[in-house]
């Protein structure tokens, strides 16, 4: 690929070091951004990583100063607000300057759950039943939302606040739970219905033409047979824990028959209906009768070297540097007004 001039947009608290410390690499919360940047400096790139706080001038500042042939957008939110990613994108979009990753429409459908479920179930995707807790309401279950439940924040990623307390199965632990999502995340609440099953992840990268990714299940094999099998914020995040209950990712096996062609289909659909482009992960549970629900996209998702995204690609025979290449040609041939 032609060398290119590339500004990397990091949260400023994870922007890496230049010369971190091997022990470091594996467990540093700026992983993921190291990986990016060193990895896009290996293959020949000019890199300028940039790290963001709450100061959009300094994005306008850089582009002006840097000229960059394209912005490597790896920000998850912006001030702290997970749903303001979008803003940034938005920026970018109108400083005319080629962006990796997802537009800023797609962000905003996908980054809303509730909205992003009832976009999907318009389309007639299957999405669990569902309802939305609001700070400052009073909290009234719907007759037609039936325990069990998880409750999570409206719009907050990666799993943050969800515990295996967040499945609940009658109203008094659902209001304690909601409580818990507008102290804690002051974030509106979600509660959907719980779907027993296997836990699928899917990655698809395109613009127009889409690969989907080999699909990837989350595995327990430690964990209590009566605990919901669902990625808690420990599960994901934290090393101890995923030790003790044996997490593992892996490529999925023994799939029913068929449901690996009808899942590639389904996400394809599921980016398609909420205007994703770049790349994405798609949340998938298969229940015990073959049904496939889509819990959530994940535009954006993790990038690191060895996480379920890169992991996924490998399998399908795409090195992570061919990844991130492939990353950059999609955000320099990406024009917004697609999505006009």
């Amino acid at each position: 690929m032609k060398r290119r001039r590339v500004l990397a947009l990091v949260d400023e608290r994870l922007k890496p070091p230049e010369n971190p410390r091997q022990s470091e690499l594996t467990t540093a919360d700026w992983k993921m951004e190291y990986d990016v940047v060193a990895t896009l400096t290996n293959l020949g790139h000019e890199v300028h990583t940039l790290g963001v706080g709450s100061d959009l001038g300094a994005i306008r500042d850089a582009v002006d100063e840097r000229t960059p042939d394209v912005v490597f957008n790896l920000l998850e939110d912006f001030h702290g607000v997970p749903i303001y990613d979008q803003n940034v994108v938005s920026l970018l979009e109108l400083l005319r300057v080629p962006y990796t990753g997802c537009n800023s429409r797609g962000l905003m459908l996908a980054r809303d759950k509730a909205i992003a479920k009832m976009l999907l179930a318009s389309h007639r995707i299957a999405v669990p039943d569902f309802a939305v807790f609001r700070i400052g309401r009073r909290l009234r279950r719907p007759a037609r939302l039936r325990f069990p439940l998880i409750v999570k924040s409206l719009t907050k990623e990666g799993s943050v606040g969800i515990a295996q307390a967040s499945v609940v199965s009658n109203d008094d632990e659902l209001a304690e739970r909601v409580r818990l999502v507008h102290e804690r995340q002051k974030t509106h609440a979600i509660a959907e219905e719980y779907i027993d099953g296997r836990e699928l992840y899917v990655g698809v990268v395109g613009n127009e033409r889409l690969q989907v990714f080999p699909v990837w299940e989350l595995h327990f094999s430690r964990l209590p047979e009566d605990a919901p099998r669902i990625a808690t914020e420990r599960v994901k995040w934290d090393p101890e824990y995923q030790k003790k209950v044996g997490v593992r990712t892996r490529a999925a096996k023994d799939l029913p028959t068929g449901v690996d062609g009808e899942i590639s289909r389904l996400v394809k659909r599921v980016f398609r209906a909420l205007y994703l482009n770049g790349y994405a992960r798609i949340d998938l549970r298969l229940d015990a009768n073959g049904k496939i629900f889509v819990l959530e996209a994940n535009p954006n998702p993790q990038l690191a070297y060895g996480e379920d995204f890169a992991e996924s690609a490998e399998h399908a025979g795409v090195s992570y540097p061919a990844l991130l290449n492939r990353i950059v040609t999609l955000g320099l041939a990406w024009s917004p007004e697609r999505t006009a």
